[in-house]
C-alpha cells in the first residue's frame, strides 16, 4: 500500500529522531571518551567564518584608515589621540563597542592574534596576509606606546566620560586623556603582556619582515625587563581610570610567566628558560585555575610551555605537561576532575559577562595542545580516562559550530555569518548612521536614541563575534546588553586560529 505523504513524513521523522538521539552527544555533561574523526562532509563554511573573523579587526582600527581599508563604513578617527601628553598615540584598536583604547586587552589581542598565525597561519593561504596585517596594525602602536623606556602608554580616552555618550569614533569629543605606567607607578601585568605581544608578532614577521621582527623583539625584552624591575599590578595606581573595565584581577604573576614564555620562544636566549625554571612555581605555573582570557594568562602560560617540552625536547619544563594536562581535565566534560559547566545546548560557560571570549580561547587552546600532543604521540590521562588528540579536536569543534549556528536558537553570533545572526549589536560605529549617509556630526546625548532604538544597525559590523548566549541557551539581540551583545578584539583574536584549522581540515582552504 502506498504511503501518504504525511505517513511517509512521520516514519522518516521518527527514523531520524531516533537516529539523532542515538548518536548525538549526551548535551550536559557526559561526552564520550572513543576516538574522534572529522566527517567528509562540514556543517559550516569555515573559509568564510575566517575572512569575517578577521575583517572585523578593520571595523575596530582608530587612526588614519588606509585606501585597502574594506569595511568601508567607518572613517578616520582618533588623529590627535597622544596629543595630551605630547606623544603620537594615533592608530591602535577600540578593545569593544566604545571609543577607548585600552592598552591591556589590545596587548593580549595581539598575542592571541599572533598566535594564531604562528600555529595555523600556514594553513590560512590568502587569509594570511591579512592576518598579519591585522596584527601589524595593532604592533604599529604598541611600539608608539613603548617608544620611552620604563614608560608605556596604556590608555587613551576617560571611559567613564566616553561611556556616557553614544558617538561615533569619528565624531567623538570626550577627552582624549593618556594614562601611562612608569617607575612611579608601574604596571607589570600590563608591561609583561605587551612584552609578550611584541615577542609573538616578531615570530610572525621573521620571514616576511626581518628588521620589523628585531623591533619588535628588541622592544619585548626591554619592555619585560622593565615589567619584572617595577613589579606592581597596574589597577593599583590606574585603579580609577582602568577600573571596572580592565582591572587586573588576578594580578601581574600570570603575566610574568606568560611574558618569560614568549621571550624565551621569541629568543631562544637561556636567561628566558632559567627565569621560567627559578619563578614559575612563584609567578603560579602550579595554580589551579581554568579561566584564559585578557586578564589571566596562566593556563596560555602553560599551553605554551609544555610545547618546548612536548615539540622541542626541553626537558627541564616537563612539569608544563602535567600543568597543561590538568587544564584540559577541568574543562573535559565526564571527565573526574572536570569542574567546567556547559549549557543545555552544549556551549561552555564560564561567566554571563562576554562568555564567548572563553569559548574561542579555550577552544583555540584545546587545538594548539591537540597539535603539540600529536606530533610527541601523546595523550591526556584524566584519572585513569585516556583524551586523544581528536578528543580536543571534537570539543573545540563542537564549541566553534555553536557559535556559528549549531545551537538552540539555530543562529550564529557572527555578524554576517549565516542566515540569522545578532542585529542590534552593542557597538556605537555600527548602531549610528555612516558618516556618508549622515554627515552632521550627531551629538553625545541625542546618540542615544540610536542605542535604544529596537532598528537593526544600519552598518553591518561583519565577523564581529558578540558576548554570546546566557547559561540556559538565550539570547535576546538587545543592543543595551552589553554583557551579551557587545563584540570584542580578544573574543575574534583566539577563534582567528581555531577557524583556520577548521576550514583546512575539511579541505576549504
Amino acid at each position: 500500500m502506498a504511503l501518504s505523504l504525511y505517513s511517509f513524513t512521520l516514519l522518516c521523522f521518527f527514523f531520524l529522531f531516533h537516529f539523532f538521539t542515538i548518536n548525538a552527544y549526551p548535551v550536559h555533561h557526559n561526552y564520550p571518551f572513543h576516538r574522534h574523526h572529522h566527517p567528509h562532509f562540514a556543517s559550516h563554511n569555515y573559509r568564510d567564518a575566517l575572512t569575517k573573523s578577521i575583517l572585523f579587526f578593520e571595523g575596530q582600527r582608530s587612526g588614519s584608515l588606509p585606501s585597502n581599508q574594506r569595511i568601508t563604513w567607518r572613517r578616520n578617527s582618533g588623529l590627535s589621540d597622544g596629543a595630551a601628553m605630547h606623544v603620537d598615540l594615533v592608530g591602535g584598536y577600540y578593545d569593544a563597542g566604545d571609543n577607548v583604547k585600552f592598552g591591556f586587552p589590545m596587548a593580549f589581542t595581539t598575542t592571541m592574534l599572533s598566535w594564531s598565525v604562528i600555529e595555523f597561519g600556514g594553513l590560512m593561504k590568502s587569509e594570511l596576509p591579512n592576518a598579519k596585517e591585522a596584527i601589524r596594525w595593532a604592533t604599529d602602536y604598541l611600539l608608539k606606546a613603548t617608544a620611552h623606556p620604563d614608560t608605556i602608554y596604556v590608555q587613551v580616552g576617560d571611559a567613564n566620560k566616553d561611556h556616557a555618550c553614544w558617538e561615533r569614533p569619528e565624531d567623538m569629543d570626550t577627552p582624549r586623556s593618556v594614562f601611562k605606567v612608569d617607575k612611579n607607578s608601574p604596571g607589570s601585568d600590563v608591561a609583561a603582556e605587551t612584552a609578550a605581544a611584541l615577542a609573538s608578532a616578531s615570530l610572525v614577521f621573521r620571514r616576511s619582515d626581518p628588521t620589523y621582527s628585531n623591533l619588535l623583539v628588541t622592544r619585548a625584552i626591554r619592555v619585560f625587563e622593565f615589567a619584572d624591575k617595577y613589579r606592581a599590578a597596574y589597577s593599583n595606581g590606574l585603579r580609577k581610570v582602568v577600573c571596572p573595565f580592565y582591572c587586573s584581577f588576578s594580578g601581574y604573576q600570570d603575566e610574568l610567566l606568560w611574558g618569560a614564555a614568549w621571550l624565551h620562544k621569541a629568543t631562544r636566549n637561556p636567561a628566558f628558560l632559567n627565569y621560567i625554571q627559578v619563578n614559575g612555581e612563584l609567578l603560579g605555573a602550579a595554580d589551579y585555575d581554568n579561566f584564559f582570557g585578557w586578564d589571566n594568562k596562566h593556563v596560555g602560560a602553560r599551553i605554551l610551555l609544555s610545547k618546548a617540552f612536548l615539540v622541542q625536547n626541553v626537558q627541564s619544563l616537563h612539569d608544563y605537561k602535567g600543568h597543561a594536562d590538568n587544564f584540559i581535565c577541568s574543562i573535559i566534560p565526564g571527565a573526574p576532575f572536570s569542574s567546567t559547566k556547559y549549557t543545555p545546548g552544549g556551549l561552555l560557560f564560564k561567566m554571563g559577562d562576554s562568555n564567548m571570549q572563553y569559548v574561542t580561547s579555550t577552544s583555540f587552546l584545546l587545538l594548539a595542545y591537540a597539535k603539540y600532543l600529536t606530533t610527541a604521540h601523546k595523550f591526556v590521562d584524566c584519572g585513569g580516562i585516556t583524551v586523544t588528540p581528536n578528543r580536543l579536536r571534537a570539543l573545540a569543534k563542537r564549541q566553534v559550530d555553536y557559535l556559528l549556528g549549531d545551537n538552540p536558537l539555530k543562529m550564529s553570533f557572527m555578524v554576517g555569518y549565516g542566515p540569522r545572526y545578532p542585529l542590534r549589536i552593542h557597538h556605537r560605529g555600527s548602531s549610528l548612521p555612516s558618516v556618508a549617509s549622515h554627515p552632521a556630526k550627531i551629538q553625545c546625548s541625542p546618540g542615544f536614541s540610536f542605542m535604544k532604538s529596537q532598528s537593526p544597525n544600519p552598518n553591518i559590523l561583519v565577523g564581529a563575534v558578540v558576548g554570546g548566549p546566557d547559561q540556559n541557551d538565550r539570547f535576546p539581540d538587545q543592543r543595551p546588553d552589553y554583557e551579551q551583545s557587545e563584540p570584542a578584539t580578544y573574543i575574534n583574536a583566539p577563534l582567528v586560529g581555531s577557524l583556520a584549522y577548521l576550514a583546512h581540515s575539511f579541505g576549504q582552504l
